[in-house]
């Protein structure tokens, strides 16, 4: 990958040179930006890494990129260490920004993230029925008949066919399209609208691709293969649903009969327990074989089954104190065993849908039992699956894919215990991270540590699932990485007397998909949150009249507004006005002054709670 560095301190570009080129990147050094400009034009790059010097023109210059659809990432560098340049910087279209002096390794790692968020969001065409929008080369074609289209026209477009699901308000078109500097009127959004339109009927497309939602602003029609596809035939749900309960009942006969197998072993070890003569490779037989009931079981829906044999590798885990009563309870354990897995199996694969039908999923499994079920129930729910027994095998699936034999996964299903093998699924995530693949990762295995969670996050696997699971979980975890669900626009409403920090906010939460409400006068308070409904509010402590804690503690008496997430803004030395701040029934505080990625956290997690908290309810 090649990487623009503009830094103007020799020492800098030194010690940045020499980090990335040990992360295998390409680095190409200037000092000026009259040269960077020359660089853009002349090649092209996948970041750009900038210092914003004191006077800003770094920011403008990026502003300027942005207005000129320029895609690639840009980390900002920060000579100053203060929210409103931040601010600026990440308003001008940075996606990232590091103030100096920074940590080397720091640095390295926000390149890596944006990196691989430009290779998982990266596609070389948006395409709408026979509409080809080209991000990468600036280019829209219908029927490959190119379209002429203005700068904001095409981003525009862009704009809506990155997010097919989701409504745009003219407010929010306005801040996603415009600088505040140009400060359009919502007619400006409405025109080109109409322009876009014009155009996309004279290329030839006969129906509407934007459609206009009343009240609430446009969105993406969908094309017209799409409407029909729910009205295909499919085959029924139902008939589905019985196959693989089949094939369930087969596997659960088959583990019937080999269950003798994996009773020897554990009675085996409760015989050496006895007699005080634990056989250490034995153990390890035990210990792999109760992980692999405890997925195999849960899999096949036999949650009791699956119970038990994690008692037994829970028992199987202290083996260095066991006794003689360990060994009657492993035996009374087996016992139960085979009780379990005698009983009716209890499963369920998840309804088809339209939008997994192209999901290529490689599963990375020695367990024979969960990867053929597994296997069964994604090919009825629409995926295409291939399995691979051994880390080898899976291996081999890979280079069959980098070479173009074969269409490569969209995602990697990879347990991290293999028996035949000296090493674990985190070897291949650890290749994977190394070649900066771009295929999604996810575990799917018996371990269950905060330091396997921990490595495989550090390695870039996007989810951890820990056996048993369900079928349907497996793989509303998968769909949903590839397919998800577009954010929903949130309301939130703002109440502080300081004009600074509202114009702040105001600048800072749109672009994050949240529409803002800004109230100076206390006063009005109650009026305007039952005429705006917000979905957080957000209050500073220190207003005339009524305080944000006196706001706060208002809201709380009342039964409707019970459940509305609440930050206040106040100083973090106060430690008195945050016991106040939490004793009047807030949610979280924000200090002061705003550090935009911390406020911009705090409310996605915020909502995000809300709307899990609403979700199990």
């Amino acid at each position: 990958m090649r990487i623009l560095l503009i830094e103007s301190e020799s020492q800098t570009t030194a010690a940045i040179t020499t980090a990335l080129n040990a992360q295998q990147y390409a680095i190409d050094a200037v000092d000026q930006g009259q040269v960077a400009i020359e660089m853009v034009q002349a090649y092209e790059y996948d970041l750009l890494i900038m210092t914003a010097g004191a006077e800003l023109a770094e920011i403008r210059w990026c502003r300027t990129l942005r207005s000129q659809n320029y895609s690639a990432p840009i980390l900002m560098l920060m000579t100053t260490n203060n929210s409103r340049d931040r601010v600026l910087a990440l308003n001008a279209g940075a996606d990232d920004c590091l103030a100096k002096p920074f940590d080397i390794a720091e640095l390295v790692a926000r390149v890596q993230s944006l990196l691989r968020r430009r290779q998982a969001v990266f596609t070389s065409s948006l395409d709408w029925d026979a509409l080809k929008l080209y991000p990468d080369s600036r280019r829209v074609t219908w029927q490959d008949n190119p379209l002429s289209l203005t700068a904001k026209e095409f981003r525009l477009l862009q704009l809506f066919l990155e997010n097919p699901l989701r409504i745009f308000s003219k407010d929010v078109i306005l801040d996603r399209l415009w600088d505040a500097s140009e400060a359009p009127g919502e007619g400006t959004v409405a025109s080109h609208i109409k322009g876009l339109r014009q155009k996309l009927k004279a290329s030839g497309i006969t129906y509407e691709v934007i459609e206009t939602i009343y009240g609430l602003g446009y969105r993406l029609t969908p094309p017209p293969d799409a409407k029909n596809k729910s009205t295909l035939a499919s085959p029924d749900h139902a008939v589905l649903q019985q196959e693989v309960l089949a094939e369930v009942a087969a596997m659960q006969a088959d583990l019937r009969e080999s269950l003798d197998e994996e009773v020897a072993i554990f009675e085996q070890f409760a015989a050496q327990l006895v007699a005080g003569q634990l056989n250490q490779s034995l153990l390890s037989q035990a210990q792999y074989q109760a992980h692999q009931l405890i997925g195999t079981l849960g899999s096949l829906g036999l949650s009791e089954g699956s119970q038990v044999a994690q008692q037994i590798d829970q028992l199987l885990q202290t083996s260095g104190s066991l006794g003689q009563a360990d060994a009657e309870r492993l035996l009374q354990l087996v016992a139960s065993l085979s009780i379990a897995i005698a009983a009716a199996p209890s499963i369920a694969i998840p309804a088809l849908s339209p939008n997994v039908d192209s999901i290529r999923l490689l599963i990375i499994d020695d367990d024979t039992t969960l990867t053929k079920v597994l296997r069964r129930a994604a090919i009825a729910t629409g995926f295409e699956v291939e399995v691979a027994t051994t880390l080898e095998q899976g291996r081999a699936a890979l280079r069959r894919s980098y070479s173009g034999e074969i269409p490569p996964p969209d995602v990697v299903l990879l347990d991290l215990i293999f028996a035949d093998s000296e090493e674990d699924g985190l070897s291949l995530l650890s290749e994977l991270a190394a070649q900066n693949s771009t295929i999604p990762v996810v575990a799917l295995t018996v371990r269950n540590s905060l330091r396997d969670r921990i490595t495989v996050a550090r390695l870039g696997g996007q989810a951890f699932l820990h056996k048993p699971i369900s079928l349907t979980e497996v793989l509303r975890v998968v769909t949903k990485l590839l397919n998800p669900a577009p954010p929903s626009e949130a309301k939130v409403l703002v109440v502080a007397h300081e004009s600074q920090i509202l114009e702040q906010i105001i600048e800072l939460l749109p672009p994050w998909g949240l529409q803002v409400t800004t109230l100076a006068d206390p006063e009005q308070f109650w009026e305007i949150l039952t005429a705006t409904v917000p979905d957080l509010l957000i209050l500073d402590v220190e207003m005339p009249e009524f305080s944000g804690i006196e706001l706060c503690q208002v809201v709380r008496q009342d039964p409707q507004w019970a459940d509305l997430p609440i930050l206040l803004m106040t100083s973090y030395g106060d430690s008195e006005v945050i016991h106040r701040v939490f004793d009047a029934g807030a949610d979280d505080f924000v200090g002061k002054p705003i550090i935009p990625p911390e406020l911009i956290a705090r409310i996605t997690r915020r909502l995000e709670w809300t709307r899990l908290r609403k979700r199990n309810r």
